[in-house]
């Protein structure tokens, strides 16, 4: 198939996941009822951003225009993809290159996230059946020719061990942090606080910790961080506000909180959902640079770097853990 046969599909896919058509307005609520951290409001703005960053035409010809390896008449190999199951559809991007590279692909999806997934590769089958055999979903992932994986840092080890003869990606823990100055405007925090909380945390886009200058006023940050108080109504998320109170409250630890976040001082990048770590600074520079030295990290934010705001809002080109999944595809 030609890219702009290719385009025109995926374009045709981003206009039915913005519709109201009854299949999927029923395959969200079943993905709701399936895993309670996919809420309504997530599932849908997961979407949005999928069809607005990644499947829009002029975004998607840019995009692969930029990989002349991929005009190329080469056979097409087989690569197996697992999946992880954070936040609604994250397994997207990578399928979207393999679909993309003309390879054949192998999923293994997410127990947390098969039914959107599998409802986007039935529609895709549904309209283009010659393509049907390109993408199938297994449990077993054998006889691949590579292999990209996304996982913990203890899944990550085994995905090294088997897959270590093969091509191969290999993703691990990661999280983001915000760098503040103290002269954020309140629609900048209001945007971190965005950054913070989508997907209650979950993603590896999301801010973990931020640093501050000595004497930052964290009243501030609080405040604006109560436009997600209603998940305080969660019970997911409370059980794990409470549960984190608890601990904190047992080791005598200082905190701030609000009705839906736990603020700490706390040495670690990570941070436990509901619970967001903070540290100080003295320079700047040194610490961004230190910060994006750091294997762990996704996205550094604030001013000069990841805007606030749109850290949950990554480009065709913004390829997890910095590794470009579609060059690596083309040069298979």
């Amino acid at each position: 198939m030609s890219s702009t046969e290719k385009v025109a599909a995926l374009v045709r896919l981003g206009q039915y996941l913005t519709s109201n058509d009854p299949a999927l307005l029923a395959v969200k609520e079943r993905a709701y009822q399936a895993n309670g951290w996919f809420t309504p409001e997530f599932i849908d703005l997961a979407i949005s951003q999928i069809a607005e960053n990644f499947l829009e035409a002029a975004h998607l010809n840019s995009w692969i225009n930029a990989y002349p390896e991929l005009t190329k008449n080469k056979p097409a190999r087989t690569v197996g993809i697992v999946t992880a199951g954070n936040i609604p559809l994250v397994g997207f991007h990578d399928w979207l290159c393999g679909f993309v590279s003309g390879h054949n692909v192998r999923l293994k999806l997410s127990s947390k996230d098969v039914i959107l997934m599998q409802h986007v590769l039935d529609k895709m089958k549904e309209w283009h059946p010659e393509w049907a055999e390109q993408t199938t979903v297994q449990d077993m992932l054998k006889n691949c020719d590579a292999y990209i994986a996304t996982g913990s840092n203890n899944s990550s080890r085994y995905f090294e061990y088997y897959f270590a003869q093969y091509p191969h990606i290999i993703r691990r823990n990661r999280t983001s942090v915000a760098i503040l100055t103290g002269e954020e405007t309140p629609a900048e925090l209001e945007g971190l606080a965005d950054d913070i909380s989508i997907y209650f945390g979950l993603g590896c886009r999301n801010v973990t910790k931020v640093f501050v200058p000595e004497g930052y006023d964290f009243s501030l940050l609080l405040e604006a961080q109560k436009k997600y108080s209603y998940l305080a109504d969660h019970n997911k998320y409370k059980n794990n506000y409470d549960y984190n109170l608890a601990l904190i409250l047992l080791n005598n630890s200082p905190y701030m909180s609000n009705e839906s976040m736990l603020l700490q001082e706390a040495p670690h990048i990570f941070s436990p959902i509901s619970v967001l770590n903070y540290g100080y600074y003295t320079d700047k520079d040194t610490l961004a640079a230190e910060l994006q030295a750091n294997t762990a990290l996704q996205c550094l934010v604030g001013r000069g770097f990841t805007p606030f705001g749109t850290a949950q809002q990554p480009s065709l080109t913004d390829y997890a853990d910095g590794v470009d999944t579609l060059e690596f595809l083309s040069k298979l």
